[in-house]
């Protein structure tokens, strides 16, 4: 755990860089718990408990990226800790070691442990069920523990129900080790329960699925990434010679790897929704297997070569962290995320006059505004009819393009925020075609500044027009 926590620690602000998922849970976390549940009920509402849990900490400890970001890292550090404790109890101390270890250096799990989003907080919540789990397949348990159980699923559900294939993966456990029918009875009244709570958040979501429907469909290349993990960790179960009805690091580590893997695989095949971050607890059945394949290693030396055989794992360590050291400084950078909110929020405050008006394209920018709204005073949103809060959206409600285009002809001086070049998509909505015909047609640019993603560009009208 405190491994984990160092290597969550390092880098922590990014160098004071917020990416646009983030500045969502920054902006959602701190309106009022009346205004997050007006949203919830047109927008986000699978985030809906992330988003209260982030608002109670801004209240407590005040926005900062500090906040914003300590709770994943508190919970890779105790999934780091689930993962070496399931595998002291199933292989050996060595095994728990390395495997709790592995996790924290994995790039997924480094990327996403510095993300102000729930991600890592549902890997806590798999680890933790995972480690409940293997206590009752180990020891006589009383009816509070599988109560334990079924509250830690609930919770990891409501945070992400695609963290319910964990339900899966431990069936898949069960019936490896060949468990009695009074264990399985009593796993599928808690699955059971903890299914049921989140349920009516799967039912609600449904209806708003177009959030997601930037994701693209899936294809080849999409399965190279979970082919790999895939491999690796077989290798690490050959190596711990599995066999049915055997408690073992691969009759629990392989199905929690493989089951959410292929699970998302064959949701993406309905709807498109392979994206990594979504399981990224699978991760933990990775690093169990990997501890598994560093132990089989120091048990065949440790015969023939016994004071060399301590220093395999140190050495695996030492030659990970320098292999991966590329990735994890470019990761701690802010090129790892797509855009910086709060950098194109300064070049805002340099570049604006007092009565200039300002655009966004596409609608969803206005996320900058959100977060740094001292950043925007003396502008005039020249598109928007009700503020974010006030509509229960992310991005805001604006006006038809007509008005939009009407209210952009009295204007002088405009400034523009939008994508960079290089992430920017085409512009498809009729709002935001309005805006660009208008300003390409009747205003000349001025100035033009690309940071970090994001891009702000003044225009001014010209004396005469075309």
């Amino acid at each position: 755990m405190l491994w984990t926590l160092a290597c969550g620690l390092w880098g922590l602000a990014r160098q004071d860089s917020v990416w646009r998922d983030e500045a969502a849970t920054w902006q959602v976390a701190q309106r009022s718990t009346a205004e997050i549940c007006h949203m919830l009920g047109n927008v986000d509402v699978v985030h809906g408990l992330y988003y209260l849990l982030m608002h109670a900490l801004f209240e407590c400890f005040g926005p900062g990226t500090t906040t914003l970001r300590l709770p994943s890292v508190l919970a890779t550090g105790v999934a780091a800790a689930c993962v070496a404790v399931v595998g002291r109890r199933l292989a050996g101390a060595p095994a728990g070691l390395a495997g709790g270890m592995t996790l924290g250096l994995l790039p997924a799990v480094q990327f996403y442990s510095q993300e102000g989003r729930s991600y890592a907080l549902v890997a806590a919540g798999a680890g933790v069920s995972t480690l409940l789990l293997v206590t009752a397949l180990q020891r006589r348990v009383q009816r509070r523990h599988w109560a334990a159980y079924s509250g830690v699923v609930l919770f990891a559900g409501l945070l992400n129900w695609l963290s319910l294939m964990v339900l899966a993966a431990h069936f898949v456990t069960l019936l490896w080790t060949s468990a009695g029918r009074a264990v399985l009875a009593r796993w599928a009244v808690a699955a059971g329960c903890a299914t049921a709570g989140v349920l009516p958040l799967i039912v609600f979501s449904r209806s708003q699925s177009g959030q997601v429907s930037w994701i693209p469909p899936l294809s080849g290349h999409m399965l190279i990434g979970p082919a790999v993990l895939l491999a690796i960790g077989g290798i690490g179960a050959l190596l711990d010679r599995p066999r049915v009805g055997r408690l073992s690091t691969a009759a629990v580590g392989l199905p929690l790897l493989a089951v959410p893997q292929l699970g998302l695989v064959a949701l993406s095949l309905i709807q498109p929704l392979f994206l990594d971050r979504y399981i990224l607890y699978s991760m933990l059945g990775l690093a169990l297997l990997i501890g598994t394949v560093v132990d089989s290693a120091v048990r065949a030396a440790r015969p023939r070569f016994p004071q060399a055989s301590r220093c395999i794992l140190p050495m695996a360590l030492a030659v990970a962290m320098l292999a991966l050291l590329p990735q994890s400084l470019a990761k701690r950078s802010p090129a790892s995320r797509v855009d910086d909110v709060l950098a194109v929020a300064s070049e805002i405050q340099r570049l604006k006059q007092t009565g200039n008006g300002v655009l966004f394209i596409p609608s969803a920018r206005r996320d900058t505004k959100s977060v740094s709204p001292d950043a925007f005073a003396g502008l005039r949103d020249i598109a928007l009819v009700e503020t974010p809060v006030g509509s229960g959206t992310l991005k805001g409600v604006e006006a038809a393009p007509d008005r939009i285009r009407a209210a952009l002809l009295a204007e002088h001086r405009v400034l523009l925020v939008t994508d960079a070049s290089p992430v920017a998509r085409p512009v498809t909505a009729a709002r935001d075609r309005a805006k660009a015909a208008v300003l390409r047609r009747y205003f000349t640019p001025v100035a033009d500044e690309q940071i970090r993603g994001r891009r702000v560009t003044v225009y001014e009208r010209g004396p005469t027009t075309r």
